[in-house]
């Protein structure tokens, strides 16, 4: 029996990890960067790379949805999961 949960309105799942399925190796090593720079941030401490590991993800995900390689949507839950950015 599936117990995933889905939006009335769209039917997609609730649990959007399915957005990150399928991402190019490139992308995936810059998200692992990101999210042990976001780890050092997190726990107090300073990490004098974030910028670039920022920047970097943020240059892969936009190459990426640009090139059609992944769809917007997976690129705003990336930028929103990985980067902590909202939109406007």
């Amino acid at each position: 029996m599936n117990h995933a949960q889905y939006d009335q309105e769209t039917g997609k799942p609730l649990d959007q990890s399915y957005l990150e399925c399928g991402l190019p190796d490139d992308l995936r090593a810059s998200i692992q960067e990101m999210q042990k720079s976001w780890a050092i941030i997190d726990s107090g401490s300073r990490d004098p790379h974030w910028d670039i590991y920022w920047c970097n993800l943020n240059a892969d995900i936009n190459s990426a949805e640009v090139e059609r390689i992944i769809s917007p949507e997976q690129a705003w839950y990336l930028r929103e999961k990985y980067l902590r950015m909202e939109r406007e």
